[in-house]
């Protein structure tokens, strides 16, 4: 009886250590010589990287093996260092984590993750040899987002041709709503980016998720099938990028709709991701929602905002990006804002590459015109990075790279009289803190006043709409919201009667000097 309890014992912890090694991944980062994605026998394994379950974060030992604890629904992933590059799939999607789903997603609207089954043996992650550069650019777009084939090709045609090939970029980023609530166009949306040649990474928008779920942690089921985790991080540089899905779907308060803001095991992975960062890193982290938004269905948790910034105390290199509102805008976040940091915090978002989801007339080239409600012409930035520092450039898509301002004014104005006509300047990256002046026909410079308002270039738009005795080509474009980066001046009228150019400059945050001219006629 002794020996059979003894055998039972024994059959029992062998059956328990082999469930305890199936809840634990492993595997090896490496040095991928000759990028097959294969860990060959004279491939070395590489020391102190970072890898993760989306919660926990642990450094590889010094023959580059690691270990981590693994449940029925993780994504594995590594943290790329400085040094190295991903390997990419076939639209230059980049290839870093491993879908760990035994059962697979839930039975949903949109196909999620196939079961994966048993946990492998070993979850190795290649890694690419790379000469580190402290100094690079990366393309960033705000939400592309098609609801259809057809504006799939806009956003083909009217943003990505311009690009194609394009040189001096390492990578690109989409800030969320890849698509419009259509999840089968994920697909086209990832071969119109694989276009331009360039790694492309991703972040998640609330126009992105499985609606037809119960928990958030479910709604990213078909985002997850076609790029990974949807909550990330990588190094380039001295930059450390946190990609973050911070939308909550259903809305915690009501379980209706969604509510910007952050789980709790995000909140530990950014603990855990942080503790192997260094300080002089700029830490830049990129999501979808605006943490400066506070009304609407998308405002975001303030609590949430709080707890973020007591998470980024300690590092004084920190910038934020976010799409989401069809709209452009620069905030600073400072000490009476919960920042806890002498220099505030800046959040940059970029607009929507969409414009105002592909509205207004048609352009020359076949794409409605589709500027954002304040006024911003739709495109794209160029981060640029040097060290911890960055400066970044707006690109109006189809416009010369110095088109920084839509200028306002009115073509033929009395000589001589006074008059309430303003010259309007859209500075599209502009802050109020930043310096506006005219001129006219290269006299004195004199300063425009910062003021927030509607853009009357946009609103002529909608009045084209509004007035217009026959239906016009295109969708009527929204309508408008405040532009925060408006500045105005009277026009000169005491002039002599004929043509006149007023030239517009501006000097932006970073210290550069932005021009641009339109003429006016003055007549008896």
């Amino acid at each position: 009886m002794i020996k059979f309890i003894y055998l039972f014992l024994l059959i029992f912890a062998v059956f328990a250590q082999a469930s305890d090694a199936q809840q634990v991944a492993h595997g090896y980062v490496y040095a991928d010589e000759n990028r097959n994605n294969i860990l060959d026998t004279k491939e070395k394994g590489i020391p102190n990287v970072a890898v993760s379950n989306g919660v926990d974060v642990v450094l590889t030992d010094k023959n580059g093996a690691y270990e981590l604890r693994a449940g029925n629904d993780n994504i594995f992933f590594v943290i790329k260092p400085s040094a190295y590059v991903l390997p990419l799939n076939e639209l230059n999607q980049p290839v870093f984590y491993y879908i760990h789903k035994p059962n697979g997603s839930p039975d949903l609207q949109y196909d999620g993750v196939l079961p994966t089954g048993p946990l492998p043996g070993k979850i190795n992650f290649p890694l690419i040899p790379a000469a580190g550069n402290d100094t690079f650019r990366m393309l960033v777009f705000g939400d592309p987002q098609p609801y259809n084939e057809a504006e799939v090709d806009y956003f083909y045609r009217g943003l990505v041709k311009e690009l194609e090939g394009v040189k001096g970029v390492e990578f690109g980023l989409s800030l969320g709503d890849l698509v419009g609530d259509n999840l089968d166009l994920f697909m086209p949306y990832k071969k119109v980016v694989s276009h331009m040649g360039v790694p492309w990474f991703n972040v998640m928008g609330n126009h992105d998720e499985n609606y037809d779920v119960t928990s958030d942690s479910l709604s990213d089921e078909s985002f997850e099938n076609h790029f990974g985790p949807a909550t990330y991080a990588f190094n380039h540089g001295k930059v450390h990028i946190i990609v973050l899905d911070d939308v909550l779907y259903p809305d915690p308060r009501d379980n209706s709709g969604y509510f910007g803001g952050f789980r709790n095991d995000q909140f530990e992975f950014l603990i855990n991701d942080l503790k192997y960062v260094p300080k002089d890193y700029l830490v830049l982290l990129a999501f979808h929602i605006p943490i400066s938004e506070r009304e609407g269905p998308g405002a975001f948790r303030i609590p949430d905002r709080e707890r973020l910034f007591l998470i980024l105390k300690d590092f004084p290199y920190t910038l934020s990006l976010s799409a989401h509102t069809h709209f452009q805008s620069q905030d600073f976040f400072s000490l009476t804002d919960g920042w806890l940091q002498e220099k505030p915090h800046h959040h940059f978002n970029v607009g929507a590459s969409c414009g105002d989801w592909y509205s207004g007339p048609m352009g020359p080239d076949g794409v409605p015109v589709s500027t954002m409600r304040d006024g911003t012409p739709k495109g794209y930035v160029y981060m640029n990075f040097s060290g911890n520092k960055y400066t970044f450039d707006y690109k109006v898509a189809g416009k010369p790279a110095d088109y920084q301002f839509e200028i306002y004014l009115p073509k033929v104005v009395k000589a001589n009289v006074p008059t309430s006509a303003n010259i309007v300047a859209n500075f599209f990256i502009g802050t109020k803190s930043d310096s506006v002046f005219y001129r006219v026909d290269d006299g004195n410079w004199f300063p425009m006043r910062y003021y927030e308002n509607y853009d009357p270039s946009y609103l002529k738009i909608l009045f084209d709409y509004d007035f217009a005795e026959e239906l016009p080509d295109g969708r009527r474009p929204s309508n408008p919201d405040f532009c925060n980066h408006l500045w105005y001046a009277r026009v000169p009228t005491k002039l002599n009667p004929g043509l006149h150019q007023i030239e517009v400059r501006a000097i932006d945050m970073f210290g550069r000097e932005h021009r641009q001219k339109k003429p006016y006629r003055l007549v008896e």
